[in-house]
């Protein structure tokens, strides 16, 4: 159990937000992460084709014989992560009920704002969860579609991305939320410019919550490594693309990387 590799998934490099902070917390694990870079965006698919890519992802990485599935993608998550959980024997974690419980602690005047792709919003997936916690809180979704493709032209900060987020958050502002979750693996990218606009509200990083849940889910299993641990990359698209965007997510080399045509359904 030790030895074997945490897999991760994601419709592109987004998940790598989730990569960095597994990583970053459980240095000494082996990761496996596969982009689905020829089929992103997953958030405009209808539910049906969300999950039948989800599984085919899901089948290729059990082949790589890993111990715990993280499952990287919001998208997903909302759509088909109860799905994969009842067919797999390994713990699966999503990125949603990390998130969601970390904005219900976070919370003080109980108005929490969702903002994610049009999948993610129009799923609940994020109000369900957080009322299953507390019936009582406020929930406001809000789809940011421009948001993704910001952070993949590396528009992150300067008056372009400015405006973009003060357009989006000003109906946020106005129901006065004090908690605002990043539903979206790409959006952690923007922190910067989304703390400044929303001044004092607390944003809630889902990657960097999902990461605690892992930890703490290999812990109870007794599943500990040491040394440096390896992660190796597939994709079903462009290496080069991959890497050129990717090393900017995680700052850092991206190395050990792979083309890979996924079994089709």
């Amino acid at each position: 159990m030790s030895d074997r590799p945490i897999g991760i998934f994601d419709s592109g490099v987004g998940g790598l937000t989730v990569l960095k902070e597994v990583s970053r917390i459980l240095p000494s694990e082996n990761i496996i992460y596969l982009g689905d870079t020829a089929r992103v965006p997953y958030g405009i698919r209808s539910p049906e084709t969300v999950t039948r890519y989800s599984f085919e992802c899901t089948e290729f990485l059990l082949r790589q014989d890993i111990k715990l599935l993280i499952v990287a993608c919001n998208t997903v998550s909302a759509i088909s992560l109860k799905e994969i959980q009842k067919k797999v024997s390994i713990p699966v974690i999503g990125v949603i009920e990390p998130g969601a419980r970390a904005a219900v602690n976070s919370t003080k005047n109980r108005r929490i704002g969702i903002i994610g792709t049009e999948a993610t919003i129009k799923s609940s997936a994020y109000p369900k969860a957080i009322k299953a916690l507390d019936k009582d809180i406020e929930v406001f979704g809000l789809p940011c579609p421009l948001f993704v493709p910001l952070v993949e032209e590396d528009w992150t900060d300067g008056i372009i991305a400015r405006l973009v987020v003060e357009k989006y958050l000003k109906d946020m502002i106005d129901k006065g939320v004090d908690t605002l979750v990043l539903g979206c693996t790409h959006y952690p990218l923007l922190k910067g410019v989304i703390q400044d606009v929303m001044n004092n509200v607390c944003l809630v990083d889902s990657a960097i919550e999902t990461a605690k849940v892992v930890r703490d889910v290999l812990k109870s299993r007794e599943s500990g490594v040491s040394g440096q641990g390896r992660i190796k990359f597939y994709v079903t698209d462009s290496t080069e693309k991959f890497v050129n965007v990717g090393e900017r997510f995680l700052q850092s080399r991206i190395e050990d990387i792979e083309k890979i045509t996924l079994e089709v359904r």
